[in-house]
């Protein structure tokens, strides 16, 4: 793990909630890419997005750890303490292909 994370031994193996931003998929928003929370597996989209569902998912429930998801880059991100996680092989695989909306 890169800095120091008081949440990285919380983060568990969860299953992706859709093939995209969960919510922009409902509302037919694009998005640039995908955070998928590694607490109950919801996929957001990033802060570079128009809506930044993944912060608002945090911010809405407290889940502290995303990955980075469209395609699974091998980082995660704590929002509580604000540190980058090197989470190796234990990056979440997709579950099908991913629409692109930029």
């Amino acid at each position: 793990m890169d800095g120091q994370c008081s949440h990285s031994a919380n983060i568990r193996h969860v299953t992706p909630s859709a093939l995209g931003c969960e919510e922009c998929l409902k509302i037919g928003s694009p998005w640039v890419h995908l955070r998928l929370c590694r607490t109950c597996g919801h996929v957001g989209c990033c802060d570079d997005s128009p809506n930044r569902h993944a912060t608002k998912h945090f911010k809405a429930t407290g889940h502290p750890v995303i990955e980075g998801y469209d395609p699974p880059e091998g980082w995660g991100w704590c929002y509580v303490d604000e540190v980058f996680l090197d989470l190796g092989d234990n990056t979440t695989p997709q579950n099908g292909p991913i629409p692109r909306f930029y």
